[in-house]
């Protein structure tokens, strides 16, 4: 029987400014994508069995978990039955980590999806999928590989791609308790109704941070006042990775996953060597686009239209 693997990368955020919630209960945010080479593998194999089974070696899966909700998604936007197919993860990106593995799983799949039911979506099509699945899907699903670099408004549907830095080698700190997205919206939704002193750059002046000196960037991220309460584990890793020489520190996404920026791939190595003393941590690099953008901006102006 057919089967087809793609991979789906993590990304990280520089910056992540989150603001009040939406009347639809999403918050708009202001950030920097990218895709580092940390990796889910998204395999299926068709069956002779009608129905979907999943499966995931590294972690118990909800019967309702992202894979489902993509397969649900594709059928619904483009009027198709799926055959009987076994989906089979291969966790390479923590859970809960801020990383974005099930949005890229997610993204992944569509592309699977495509192959094996030879159907070329429409950037429409992509778009209001990824709508149903999860916000961070749209970033993800703006590469044709799934790897790239981006500034991203809205709820996460405004992707601007821009040229990704090789040149970041990061640390990725995984403090022992996950994050949850829903409660750490929520922590958000009170730190932002108290008021809070967090100064953020101009939406506009985001691209031109990213590309200057590291150690002089000034990204913010709305979470980490926000959840290092209840995960005191952050602020002791930020602290830790600062130590080791660290150009720049922050926490990715909706965390627990803390990552410090290195000026070289021997001084990321010899940190991870002094935080792996204590924490669960490994080395990463940026990864560009590699085989072209779909330039997302233009499918959200088709979704509009």
């Amino acid at each position: 029987m057919k089967i087809v693997s793609h991979r789906a990368y993590a990304k990280v955020n520089f910056g992540l400014k989150v603001l009040p919630p939406r009347g639809d209960g999403f918050h708009n945010l202001e950030s920097i994508f990218q895709t580092v080479n940390l990796y889910d593998t998204v395999t299926v194999r068709l069956t002779n069995e009608k129905g979907l089974s999943v499966k995931c070696a590294q972690m118990d899966l909800p019967e309702e978990n992202t894979i489902t909700k993509t397969c649900r998604a594709f059928e619904s936007v483009t009027g198709l039955n799926l055959p009987g197919m076994e989906v089979v993860l291969e966790k390479g990106i923590p859970s809960g980590g801020g990383l974005g593995g099930g949005s890229s799983d997610a993204a992944a799949l569509v592309r699977i999806l495509e192959e094996i039911t030879d159907v070329v979506l429409t950037e429409k099509q992509i778009w209001d999928i990824a709508g149903m699945v999860g916000s961070d899907v749209f970033f993800f699903s703006a590469f044709k590989d799934g790897q790239g670099c981006a500034v991203v408004t809205g709820r996460g549907e405004c992707v601007k791609p821009i040229k990704g830095r090789s040149d970041l080698h990061l640390v990725l700190v995984f403090p022992p308790k996950a994050s949850s997205t829903p409660r750490a919206y929520a922590l958000v939704d009170e730190l932002l109704s108290k008021g809070q002193d967090l100064t953020y750059p101009p939406l506009e002046k985001l691209e031109e941070i990213y590309n200057g000196p590291v150690e002089k960037w000034a990204f913010e991220n709305t979470f980490i006042p926000a959840i290092s309460g209840e995960i005191p584990e952050i602020t002791q890793a930020i602290n830790e990775v600062i130590k080791t020489g660290a150009q720049f520190t922050s926490l990715s996404g909706s965390g627990s996953t803390v990552y410090g920026i290195y000026s070289t791939a021997s001084q990321a190595e010899n940190a991870c060597l002094i935080l792996h003393q204590k924490w669960n941590c490994t080395v990463a690099e940026t990864t560009a686009e590699r085989t072209g953008g779909l330039y997302a901006d233009q499918r959200t102006q088709d979704q509009k239209s």
